[in-house]
């Protein structure tokens, strides 16, 4: 493999609102024990990347900015072990040259990681895109041509059917609906599901809803683009909220499409805050509704008697551990042939343009951009 540099091309955020800036950054010559060093190949822009840009999710519990290197959803090949096994977390044998994807650091002896089982919740976790690049080991973030892989965070390593593209598109938005469905429980053949929001947890969502064999998966998003994604993935009915702008309209659709009963299962990709309301409202006495796509500060009015009188069940999920990043891997490969997941992939931009690439994700105009450090 050609030598490591002592700095790389990294894009970094140093206040809200600004546009990223490509600067050098400097590459960890040594590495904690178990930690690796990876030359990132794909990184794509996750929706939450744009929240933390334009301010409205803080990167750090403390609400600061350090000069980071954002990014969270990556793939990589290995060029540097730390000392340790040379193992991924599913004890399979990594080389260098293997492509993997990687969690946050959980700490794994917390209690809520060794006692509840919930990794997410870590309160010890090292964070990708929150700790300052100029400070090590500086790599943690995708946005840049090298990564660094923490002692703590789970790899595995990626099959060869998956191309790096869609891996890194997995390694955040499949392996988040991956723990979703684990937490919402099976999804019969006579369901009803709706999915609000057909991004890419959306689309997800709708897809691992689909290999359920469902009555039927309506999808409420847009824009027309992304729609018409989801019709080939197999919804069986899409509802543009650009042509559907009231949420009594669109429930009224949902009511007709299931003889007045609501929706057996709500799921909350939509990103909006005013989508909860309106997915509770969908809901049938005695459903589910499974909330993943808030992550904002703002309140919404709510009739928590809705809860008692429906008998619902409200479920949120957080993120993933990274059992769920390998099942995400394997929901790909096994369904490799049924669903064209490239098709998610909207663009491909050299890092030099990542700045439009946040601008078009935020407009809509993109579904799953991908950022080549090539």
């Amino acid at each position: 493999m050609p030598p490591i540099p002592s700095t790389c091309k990294a894009a970094v955020l140093t206040a809200p609102g600004s546009p990223l800036e490509i600067t050098d950054v400097q590459v960890p010559d040594k590495l904690e024990r178990d930690a690796l060093l990876v030359k990132i190949d794909r990184a794509t822009l996750c929706g939450t990347d744009v929240h933390v840009r334009d301010g409205a999710v803080a990167p750090r519990s403390d609400g600061t900015y350090p000069p980071i290197i954002l990014g969270h959803e990556m793939t990589g090949r290995i060029v540097r072990f730390g000392a340790g096994p040379r193992t991924d977390s599913i004890g399979q044998p990594l080389a260098e040259g293997d492509r993997v994807v990687w969690s946050h650091g959980m700490c794994g002896r917390c209690a809520n990681c060794v006692i509840e089982h919930q990794p997410t919740l870590c309160t010890n976790r090292r964070r990708y895109s929150s700790e300052s690049c100029r400070q090590y080991p500086y790599l943690t973030g995708a946005f840049a041509e090298y990564g660094y892989v923490y002692p703590t965070s789970g790899r595995i390593r990626v099959p060869d059917e998956i191309s790096d593209d869609v891996a890194s598109a997995s390694s955040c938005a499949l392996r988040t609906v991956v723990q979703g469905f684990e937490r919402l429980g099976p999804v019969a053949g006579h369901h009803t599901v709706v999915v609000q929001g057909s991004g890419p947890l959306g689309l997800f969502a709708l897809a691992m809803a689909v290999t359920s064999n469902p009555a039927q998966v309506i999808v409420i998003g847009g824009p027309a683009s992304r729609l018409e994604l989801a019709r080939e993935w197999g919804a069986s009915h899409c509802v543009d909220v650009t042509e559907v702008v009231s949420a009594q309209d669109r429930h009224n659709i949902v009511k007709e499409l299931t003889a007045g009963r609501g929706a057996d299962v709500v799921i909350d990709m939509a990103g909006f805050p005013s989508a909860f309301s309106e997915g509770m409202a969908m809901l049938r006495a005695g459903g589910r509704y499974l909330v993943i796509g808030q992550a904002h500060s703002q309140t919404v009015p709510f009739n928590p008697t809705d809860i008692v009188l429906k008998q619902a069940t409200l479920i949120g999920s957080r993120s993933a551990g990274i059992e769920h990043y390998w099942r995400a891997l394997e929901f790909l490969r096994q369904h490799n042939t049924r669903f064209q997941w490239d098709r998610m992939i909207s663009n491909t931009y050299p890092l030099a343009e990542i700045n439009t690439a946040f601008d078009n994700m935020a407009t809509g105009k993109e579904i799953k951009p991908v950022i080549s450090m090539a």
